[in-house]
């Protein structure tokens, strides 16, 4: 099961420590929750969507509402509330955990396939279902594509994207992704 976090950091000034907080501070807690297992944060390369995005592997919907979630991971962004919009959370049933994509790699997020990547041998895309929360769109499939096929994606409606400072995907030691 993948549960994402879609928002936009309004504060140019703070943006630097918000990232910093979130890459140092909040993942690590988060991936020391029992039912997490991988995460990993985006930045968008394409305007009119949320500019950041964190995706992260979780075992079952019921990780989000448990004591250890809520006292390491959820509403623990209390000083950065203000400067967060477009907020939005999603979890998506999927058949495998979420794949780590390398800094010379794009994720595409497409709510209808993406023909001239579907016919390219190796782009096999996986598929989101929504499963609870926001999870808007209700489907969403999700491709891991080299920086060449970018350009045509975005023209065909896709959300590109990129590792956000170019950080590989987390997993805690000990736990399998």
């Amino acid at each position: 099961m993948l549960y994402t976090v879609e928002c936009t950091y309004t504060d140019p000034t703070s943006e630097a420590e918000w990232n910093d907080f979130y890459t140092r501070v909040k993942l690590p807690a988060l991936l020391s929750v029992d039912g997490f297992s991988t995460s990993q944060r985006f930045r968008a390369l394409t305007p009119g969507c949320p500019a950041w995005l964190a995706i992260h592997t979780v075992r079952d919907a019921a990780v989000l509402t448990g004591a250890e979630y809520r006292l390491k991971g959820g509403g623990s962004f209390a000083q950065w509330q203000a400067s967060i919009g477009d907020w939005r959370r999603g979890l998506y049933q999927c058949a495998e955990p979420a794949p780590a994509v390398s800094a010379e790699q794009i994720l595409l997020l497409a709510a209808r396939p993406i023909d001239f990547i579907d016919n390219e041998p190796g782009y096999r895309p996986w598929r989101l279902e929504a499963a609870g929360l926001d999870s808007a769109p209700e489907g969403r499939l999700a491709y891991v594509i080299s920086p060449e096929q970018g350009p045509p994606a975005r023209r065909d409606g896709g959300y590109l994207p990129v590792p956000a400072a170019n950080r590989p995907a987390l997993s805690p030691p000990g736990r399998r992704s």
